[in-house]
């Protein structure tokens, strides 16, 4: 190898060492069929070839050095991008396999987990489920004491909005009415 003179061109330079980097690609058992590999190489030689002293040692021995290091860097960079996807995918996947969700339409919903409730007066609340259906009382549940949208509550049951709506009319209108206040022996 000639000393980087500045009369040596970088087109001189690259045509001299190009086999440097197919030789590191190959000794790292490297696949790079998209040639990034090919391309981060080059741009090490450029670097290499801009940043040589001639008195700090051989171009040949810097060029190996410098091609080389940037290779590793990025398998080493490739590895975690890899490894951050593959978390994340699984993770993903936990979240959906863990059996607290509904599917519905190959799309999966997670299902509406009550944190432990604090409730003022827990005999006024069991007068009121004794009193409603099975479904108005899935809307005072899941919407009053939980505070869960409808459109959840609907992909949660399995069933329209509007249904889930019409639950929550037929409360209220119970609810409204005095008589419905006898019924369940409340003083308000």
């Amino acid at each position: 190898m000639q000393a980087a003179d500045k009369k040596d061109t970088f087109e001189e330079i690259f045509q001299q060492n190009e086999r440097r980097i197919h030789f590191h690609i190959h000794k790292l058992k490297i696949r790079d069929p998209h040639h990034e590999f090919y391309q981060e190489g080059l741009c090490a030689l450029w670097n290499a070839y801009e940043n040589y002293k001639p008195d700090k040692g051989s171009m040949a021995t810097y060029f190996n050095y410098v091609i080389r290091n940037r290779l590793i860097d990025m398998i080493r960079k490739q590895t975690r991008e890899v490894e951050l996807m593959e978390r994340m995918s699984h993770q993903k996947m936990t979240e959906l396999e863990d059996g607290n969700h509904v599917k519905k339409h190959d799309t999966s919903y997670p299902l509406f987990n009550m944190p432990e409730m604090n409730i003022a007066d827990p005999r006024l609340w069991q007068q009121l489920k004794v009193q409603l259906t099975q479904n108005q009382w899935k809307w005072v549940l899941f919407h009053i004491i939980g505070d869960m949208p409808i459109k959840d509550i609907a992909i949660q049951e399995n069933t329209t909005v509007e249904a889930v709506k019409s639950w929550g009319k037929q409360v209220r209108r119970k609810l409204r009415n005095s008589m419905y206040y006898e019924q369940l022996s409340w003083d308000l």
